[in-house]
This record gives structure tokens, C-alpha cells and sequence, in this order.
């Protein structure tokens, strides 16, 4: 029996504000940051588990993890995991720490690292994929491992197709800090590599979107069934002509959202709204679907609480017809979305779906994921694919590691000084 003896939190931030990676209309300059959990126990493997923050704030993540991660030191992960949803109900239902939550904001985040680092030991200690331990479970064990307290919803069933699929991603292509003649390469590239799908970020002037869209229009084409995409990052300011509208406005709001998704008055084909990756828990995403107001449902794997609170939104998109597209373009986010959409696509719906991808930072992990001619490769390795590199920790954990403490950091820390 696998005992958990100790926890250990770790603030890794990466200087993506350097080139302006991730750079978007609410976020100019962010440092994809993991806070991470690791739980070691007294056997053979280790769960290993993190949220993603842009930088500042990650060390109070950390300090949360830890008052998470001591509820379940001392316990056997056999006791933990033999009944999962008591098991989330009980780490959520922390009185005093919910008291500064309550299942929101950096408590949540905390507990999505812990909850997937107990998913992690735990796919690992029965040799199998995240994705397969629970395509493996049967329809009542994939239920009992979910909380519906809140309205989350009736207990429904859901189809287990016997073949695997794999994910097609859509690129992440268009950062608002990326000049035009990055972004023209990067879409050639891409298309090249077969990609059909691509999001560009807006947000600056009207004038500017408009200049950066009708570039990758030109060369992604508008007759060749390849689908542009644009990422508002909450700061939308006018209904724009694409394919799919992501993060419309700036706070969760799902009548908000439910105006954007209504089709217009003149005949022009309405833009498809998507949402989820400021979604802070199956409650909100509950009350999105009852409203109609969007037309993709892109979980985030550890801006809610791990994958207990993952499986219920899964089962409640089932249930509106709502596709599922993970949110997946932090550090880390690919590795972990790549199970989620396989568990969608084998457990719940039954159908292929879209994937976002960003093409970095992957060489950090133990077990990146890969993509090949255009999809992503299903996962075989056990556990949740997010286990970090030594050398990962050695270079880039804050404040002390060596990145940090040399000159090329200092641009970045004499900012956070000010």
C-alpha cells in the first residue's frame, strides 16, 4: 500500500515576457509559470501536478498548494483514490480556506495542482495513461468520481467507442506582441505542416486587428476550408468576421456571452462564440450552457479543480451538444489537455475535436506531447504527462535559479521592482 509521506511545492517561472510569447489584449508581457506540486511517497513513484500563472502571484499559488497538499500527507493513495469524489469533496470543503475561495480564484488554482498530482501517482502507480485509467473505469466509477453538488447537473450516461483517436490542433499563431513578418512565417510554416485551424490574438486598435486578420486571411486563404479563429482575451470591441470568437468580454458573465452568441439581424453568418479558460468551476460553465451563450466549451485543466471537476463539465457539454476544445496554451496546458480531449472523445461524446497548441516550452518535460502530421499523438506513458525535467527546476525556479540570478533576467526583474 503506497503511502504519501510528504508534499513540496515549486515556483517555476519561464521569461517569456522576453519576446512577448503569450502576449494578448489583457496581457502584454507574461512569464508562463508553473506552480507545482509534487507528492512523494514511500514507493516507487512520485505524483507530480501544477497550475499556470503568467508570473507574479505564482509563489502564493505555491504557499496555497501546500495548505492543499498537508490534508492528504500521511494518507495511502488507496484510500484516496477508492472513492474520488469523496475524496474532491473533502480537499474543497476546507472551511477556512474555502472561506477565501469559495472553488475560485488562487484556491482553486492550488487545488487543480493537488488533484492532479494525485491523478498522476495514481495513473502511475497502475501503469497507465491518465486518459486510459479513466477510459478503463466503468460508467459508475467514471460517475462516482465527480461532485454534483452546485446544479451540476443529473447523472447521465455516455458512450465508449472502441477506437482511439487523435486530437487535431488548432496553432495558436498570432500573439499581439509578434511583428507581421513573424506571424506571416509561422502561419506558412504551420500550413505546411498541415494544420487547418488557427487562432490569431486581437485587442489593440480596431485598426490593427483588422490589418493583422486580413494578413492571415491572405495566406491561410478564404476558399480553401482552412478556419481563422481570433482570440479576444476578454477585450472585444466589435463583432468580428471569423469563424469562431474566443473570450469575448472581460468578466464571466453568461448573458454577456449569450448576446454575442445570438445570430445577428442581417444575414451575414453569425460568429461562433467559445469560452472557458478564465471559467473558474463546473458552476459557471453549468450556467453558460443553460443560457445557450456559447457554442464551445474550452475546459481548462487546472483552472478548475483538476480532473474531478473536468469529467463534470465534460458530462454537461454532452448534454447541451456543446464540443468540447481544451484550452492548452500555457506551459504545461498541451501536455495536460492532450488526455482530456481523448477521455471526451472515448468516454463521453464520441467525437473528434479540436485541440490548441503552442509550440513551446515542451522540451521541459519528461514526456512532451507530439504532434505528427498535423494531430496529436495519443499519450502511452503513465501518469498525466506534466512531470518536469530536473533541469527545468535548476534553471528556471524563482527566485534562485540560474536564469534568475544572471544578467539576462535583469530587464524583467528591475520591471517587477518598480
Amino acid at each position: 500500500m503506497v503511502q504519501i509521506i510528504a508534499y513540496e511545492s515549486r515556483d517555476v517561472r519561464f521569461p517569456t515576457s522576453l519576446d512577448k510569447t503569450g502576449s494578448d489584449a489583457m496581457n502584454e508581457a507574461g512569464d508562463y509559470s508553473a506552480a507545482y506540486c509534487i507528492l512523494k511517497t514511500d514507493g516507487a513513484h512520485s505524483g507530480h501536478g501544477m497550475t499556470f500563472t503568467i508570473g507574479r502571484g505564482n509563489d502564493i499559488v505555491c504557499r496555497a498548494i501546500e495548505q492543499v497538499a498537508q490534508r492528504i500527507a500521511s494518507h495511502s493513495l488507496e484510500s484516496l483514490t477508492a472513492d474520488m469524489g469523496k475524496t474532491w469533496r473533502w480537499l474543497v470543503s476546507d472551511s477556512q480556506l474555502r472561506w477565501i475561495g469559495p472553488e475560485k480564484g488562487v484556491t482553486h488554482l492550488a487545488l487543480g495542482a493537488v488533484v492532479n498530482a494525485l491523478w498522476d501517482l495514481w495513473s502511475k502507480e497502475v501503469g497507465k495513461p491518465l486518459w486510459r485509467l479513466v477510459a478503463d473505469m466503468s460508467p459508475e466509477e467514471f460517475v462516482r468520481c465527480i461532485d454534483f453538488r452546485g446544479g451540476a447537473g443529473k447523472k447521465g450516461g455516455f458512450g465508449m467507442p472502441s477506437r482511439i483517436g487523435r486530437c487535431r490542433p488548432n496553432f495558436d499563431i498570432g500573439w499581439l506582441g509578434y511583428g507581421e513578418d513573424k506571424m506571416k512565417s509561422l502561419l506558412h510554416e504551420t500550413l505546411a505542416q498541415g494544420y487547418k485551424h488557427f487562432k490569431i490574438k486581437v485587442g489593440g486598435s480596431v485598426e490593427e486587428d483588422r490589418r493583422r486578420l486580413r494578413t492571415a486571411r491572405d495566406i491561410i486563404g478564404y476558399e480553401k476550408g482552412n478556419v481563422l479563429m481570433i482570440d479576444a482575451n476578454q477585450d472585444c470591441l466589435v463583432r468580428p468576421r471569423s469563424n469562431s470568437l474566443h473570450e469575448p468580454t472581460r468578466r464571466i458573465q453568461a448573458l454577456v456571452h449569450r448576446r454575442a452568441h445570438l445570430p445577428r439581424r442581417h444575414p451575414r453568418p453569425r460568429c461562433g462564440v467559445a469560452t472557458g479558460e478564465m471559467c473558474q468551476n463546473r458552476v459557471m460553465f453549468k450556467q453558460l450552457l443553460q443560457a445557450q451563450a456559447i457554442d464551445v466549451c474550452q475546459i481548462d485543466a487546472c483552472r478548475m479543480g483538476g480532473v474531478n471537476e473536468v469529467l463534470a463539465v465534460l458530462l454537461m457539454a454532452k448534454k447541451f451538444g456543446v464540443p468540447i476544445v481544451p484550452h492548452s496554451g500555457g506551459v504545461g496546458l498541451p501536455e495536460y489537455t492532450q488526455h482530456l480531449s481523448t477521455i471526451d472523445y472515448v468516454v463521453v461524446s464520441g467525437k473528434l475535436s479540436l485541440l490548441e497548441y503552442v509550440d513551446h516550452l515542451h522540451e521541459h518535460f519528461l514526456h512532451p506531447s507530439v504532434i505528427k502530421e498535423g494531430y496529436y499523438v495519443t499519450p502511452t506513458n503513465p501518469g498525466y504527462s506534466v512531470e518536469m525535467k530536473e533541469s527545468a527546476f535548476v534553471k528556471f525556479s524563482f527566485p534562485s535559479g540560474e536564469f534568475w540570478e544572471s544578467e539576462e533576467a535583469k530587464p524583467i526583474l528591475n520591471h517587477l521592482s518598480k
